[in-house]
């Protein structure tokens, strides 16, 4: 008979998870605090994205957007467009996510691409909410912690950031986010279908409107996919993205 595993080994080894994908989203983390001081956001306001949105990728839209001119309204839109898988993820946790409303209120705050890696990847419930609650309170703290670093001290650095190449760490950051979902089929039409959308609308469109129509097609794509096969949730390495990125 197997000799049960020690759940002592088994939280440490959560929190190495945990630690390590944190630190997975620090380049991203950066990356967004510069793309909000290159959209004329004051370190503050890069702040209150990172800790009050902390949807990773949502995140990048909504400054995308307002560093194109678009208005706050079309930013929200395209944020809310973007985070609207976190309702899958919601009805996959709730199990696990016991206690009181004000308590689940406050954790679902944690509820992103990796905190729900971490979590899914146990095997027993109360592993899972361990798993998730490690992972995002790691991905918060390290997630704010290179925002700030990224708004306030890498994007002071004047020149600097063109020579380092710093400046493409925000695209980058988009294809990272991108990049571990194309290798479904369907994933990647829809990727492809969005592009093909934006591309159409950035020379004739106001700002904003490009990002909010390929995000409502592809939330679109995604809802109806996710209702096809409830059980799959497909996870990247940085979105909060939505980090996280």
């Amino acid at each position: 008979m197997a000799a049960l595993a020690d759940p002592r080994a088994t939280r440490r080894a959560i929190r190495r998870q945990a630690l390590a994908i944190g630190l997975a989203v620090v380049p991203f983390g950066t990356a967004f605090g510069i793309a909000c001081a290159d959209a004329g956001l004051s370190t503050a306001e890069a702040m209150g994205f990172s800790t009050l949105m902390f949807t990773g990728g949502s995140q990048f839209a909504a400054v995308g957007v307002l560093h194109d001119g678009g208005s706050a309204a079309a930013a929200i839109i395209a944020a809310v467009l973007l985070a609207m898988r976190s309702l899958a993820y919601g009805v996959v946790m709730t199990p696990v996510l016991t206690g009181s409303r004000w308590w689940r209120a406050l954790v679902s705050h944690l509820m992103i691409d990796e905190s729900m890696a971490i979590g899914t990847a146990q095997s027993e419930p109360a592993d899972q909410r361990y798993g998730y609650l490690a992972g995002g309170i790691s991905i918060l703290l390290l997630w704010n912690a290179s925002t700030f670093i990224g708004a306030s001290v890498v994007s002071s650095a004047g020149d600097a950031v063109e020579t380092w190449g710093l400046d493409a760490t925000i695209p980058a950051a988009f294809l990272a986010l991108v990049w571990p979902r194309l290798k479904d089929p369907m994933q990647r039409l829809v990727a492809i279908g969005g592009a093909i959308i934006a591309m159409v609308l950035v020379p004739i469109a106001p700002a904003g409107l490009p990002i909010i129509a390929a995000a409502a097609a592809v939330s679109l794509a995604r809802t109806r996919r996710s209702r096809s096969t409830p059980s799959i949730i497909e996870t990247g390495p940085a979105e909060k993205s939505d980090g996280m990125p």
